[in-house]
């Protein structure tokens, strides 16, 4: 078992003690997963990136990894390949020679 999957399963665990899989449909996950990720945000809020509490990002990181770790399972979707998939994508949209310490969209290349 990788990491990934020792996660997800120790989510599932979790989930299930707890009789939450009725709450957990897609739309809801993906919900949570929005809402987690501005509490990511609300870290940074007002303060430098050298100002944040780490811990709380740790905490709300750590929320939004297991959200998308949740939405990924529900779909039988592996997280590894799908990202993987996603670089490769990216990279045929920002090749090195165009995108190479720019920020703009692919589009503006």
């Amino acid at each position: 078992m990788n990491d990934i999957e020792l996660i997800t399963q120790a989510l599932l665990e979790f989930r299930d003690e707890r009789d939450w899989a009725q709450f957990h449909n897609p739309k809801d996950l993906a919900l949570a997963l929005n809402i987690e990720a501005s509490e990511l945000l609300e870290a940074y809020l007002w303060k430098s990136s050298e100002q944040a509490d780490i811990d709380k990002v740790k905490e709300e990181l750590a929320d939004v990894f297991a959200f998308a770790f949740l939405l990924a399972e529900k779909y039988d979707l592996d997280v590894k390949r799908i990202v993987l998939e996603k670089i490769e994508k990216n990279a045929l949209k920002y090749p090195v020679a165009k995108a190479k310490g720019v920020a703009k969209k692919y589009t503006d290349l």
